[in-house]
């Protein structure tokens, strides 16, 4: 725990069943997902760009759920699908690389899509075509280059590591409308983050316990533990702790009180977050809540707080940082621009 930092006094979040408020800082609102503004990954695609062209700057593994705001990976909301997060589909990522054709091949297919410049620049304000051209890009950047796929090749790991990280399997936990319990993932990011990505989701586990707590959570949270410990040790050992924030939170709490189902129903009242590295402070635990765990007692924190301290850890200040919307208005990263004192 001298490698982890843990907030007991977050708020902020609206009763949403939707990772939005997690990956960009905002609920789902009147403009829609996330209230039409960009997750950090999209942000850091837009002001950063890539490290490598054949690498996205951002990669989102979450997997597919029934109910979409479960698994959203990080929306690029106003910046448009040319910032949205790069999904690798499945394990087998038949679909990254050349199946019954050579590098030629692709080089005249390139070369016919490049007759169609002309149409592309007549509608080159329109921000559809900016992402589809975008993605044409980004697909040929990664199918010539093997950077990408073998980041996502486990097998080139060590077995001894791999085990330390767990392997589990990408089927929903629990066989519900839920993330996996699959620790792959952790050492797939790290991986990722290796090779030149700048920003990783992943979703975890079957977290809406309405009943059946007690029966299930002790093996998942075994499991939760596992794999970010093991991502952690393995940045630090690694040297990258100082450079790589992990962060793992979801959309709200659980009731301090158990209902009469053995479970723990939605509270949006007061929440909790893990963080780990990034160059933040810690080994400590910031804020409470009152003696039933019900709201924050004092140092409350809201989401958007700890997204500021994230943005500050990666080298942009949001107090000063904008971005044109597609009406070319600037807009802030965030409402609340103030990071958490205690982890700078």
């Amino acid at each position: 725990m001298d490698k982890f930092a843990i907030i007991r006094s977050l708020y902020g979040s609206p009763d949403q069943h939707a990772s939005d408020m997690c990956v960009s800082g905002f609920p789902i609102g009147p403009k829609g997902r996330q209230d039409n503004h960009p997750s950090l990954g999209s942000v850091l695609s837009k002001l950063q760009g890539p490290v490598d062209q054949a690498v996205p700057p951002f990669v989102g593994l979450t997997i597919k759920t029934k109910h979409a705001p479960y698994s959203n990976p990080g929306l690029p909301g106003f910046l448009g699908q040319a910032h949205a997060p790069f999904q690798p589909d499945g394990e087998g990522m038949e679909n990254m690389r050349l199946n019954g054709i050579n590098l030629d091949q692709l080089r005249d297919r390139k070369l016919l899509l490049g007759q169609f410049d002309s149409f592309r620049q007549q509608a080159e304000r329109n921000p559809v075509f900016q992402g589809v051209d975008s993605f044409t890009r980004k697909a040929f950047d990664v199918l010539t280059s093997s950077r990408l796929v073998e980041a996502l090749d486990l097998s080139k790991e060590d077995p001894t590591l791999r085990d330390r990280y767990g392997r589990g399997s990408a089927d929903p936990a629990f066989g519900e409308d839920a993330g996996p319990h699959w620790m792959d993932q952790f050492l797939m990011a790290r991986r990722l983050v290796e090779a030149g990505v700048r920003c990783v989701t992943l979703s975890f586990g079957s977290w809406d316990r309405h009943g059946a707590n007690f029966e299930r959570l002790p093996e998942q949270l075994a499991k939760l533990d596992m794999g970010l410990t093991a991502l952690v040790a393995d940045l630090h050992q690694r040297g990258l702790d100082q450079d790589v924030s992990v962060i793992a939170w979801g959309e709200f709490g659980r009731t301090p009180r158990i209902n009469p189902g053995g479970g723990r129903d939605h509270w949006p009242q007061a929440s909790c977050a893990l963080l780990a590295g990034g160059g933040m402070k810690m080994g400590q635990v910031i804020g409470s809540t009152n003696r039933l765990g019900e709201v924050p007692q004092d140092r409350p924190i809201h989401y958007q707080e700890v997204f500021a301290t994230l943005y500050r850890q990666l080298g942009i200040d949001v107090a000063t940082a904008t971005i044109p919307d597609p009406s070319g208005r600037p807009q802030y990263l965030l409402d609340l621009r103030d990071p958490v004192r205690e982890l700078i």
